[in-house]
């Protein structure tokens, strides 16, 4: 008899795997930077992208010669996909009279499981993003001297160098900027900031308003808080910004194309395997398992601004 794969071993609720690949949480933000896009396999080499993925090539080509020939990106170093599972729970007291837990029961523990799994994801693309060890000479700046909190220094300024920066190295301005919560409260109560707005609108700065300020599609606000062992919070995106070209999150997003991060994810994840009863709980159990793993794939699309609050 053969050994069973994994694919033979799992039996899985197609409904719940569906509702847990489109939940999402709007206080996170790393999918941003980290696009999602789905691998084949669970090891492989991250496609990384030099200077000359983000070029506007020259197309036009003369009667009877060779058409020109572009590859964007190339193997670099490996990656191997790393396997969460959690098992939501339904105690038997919640089901009520019913035999099995409704779908709406499903999805409640599916949710809370979730909420975890995308909080992981949002910490380590926190942690691949604010690490000024992986970013060139010229695009990172530690504004510890500098801070947006003291009158005297302008956020404006600031996020104009890293643009000017990102566009000198790839020729394309950043179009997205993630600011921590700090980093965003320092901002919008900068009086360089405050000034600009003052006869402009009545309501207090936000996201959108910053991002018209700074010409960026989108500026968005990481308000995710992790707790250590002794239950101490503390700001997934610390004190700084994060600001980058990145794919669209929107459209069919592919690993070949060019973009400062992505999250490798396995095809098909995450997904839920068919609930079980365990009679020890007393309760109905829900195993989710999520294979994936945030790559840097474009680091000099990137800029990093430190210790701005």
């Amino acid at each position: 008899m053969s050994q069973m794969n994994n694919a033979a071993v799992r039996v899985i609720d197609p409904v719940l795997s569906t509702h847990a690949q489109g939940y999402s949480q709007q206080k996170l933000v790393g999918h941003l930077l980290f696009p999602r896009v789905g691998v084949p396999q669970r090891g492989g080499q991250v496609i990384e992208f030099g200077k000359e993925s983000f070029i506007l090539y020259n197309s036009q080509r003369a009667p009877g010669t060779n058409t020109k020939r572009v590859q964007f990106g190339y193997l670099g170093k490996p990656y191997a996909l790393a396997s969460h599972s959690l098992e939501g729970v339904v105690p038997r007291e919640h089901v009520g009279e019913a035999a099995v837990p409704g779908v709406k029961l499903g999805q409640r523990a599916v949710n809370n499981v979730m909420s975890s799994m995308l909080l992981s994801v949002e910490y380590e693309q926190a942690q691949l993003a604010r690490n000024p060890a992986l970013y060139p000479a010229g695009q990172k700046v530690d504004l510890t001297a500098a801070k947006w909190t003291n009158p005297a220094n302008n956020p404006t300024t600031d996020i104009e160098t890293g643009k000017e920066a990102v566009r000198a190295s790839i020729g394309m301005y950043p179009n997205r900027v993630v600011l921590s919560a700090k980093a965003f409260a320092a901002a919008k109560n900068n009086p360089n900031i405050k000034e600009h707005f003052k006869y402009t609108s009545a309501q207090s700065v936000t996201a959108e308003m910053l991002a018209a300020l700074w010409d960026l599609e989108t500026v968005e606000v990481g308000k995710a808080v992790v707790a250590d062992a002794q239950g101490v919070f503390s700001d997934v995106w610390g004190t700084d910004v994060v600001m980058a070209y990145s794919a669209d999150v929107s459209g069919d997003v592919n690993a070949e194309q060019p973009s400062f991060g992505y999250t490798y994810t396995l095809d098909g994840n995450p997904l839920v395997e068919e609930a079980y009863y365990d009679n020890s709980a007393k309760s109905w159990v829900y195993p989710v398992t999520y294979e994936r793993a945030p790559v840097l794939s474009g680091i000099t699309a990137g800029y990093l601004l430190q210790n701005v609050a």
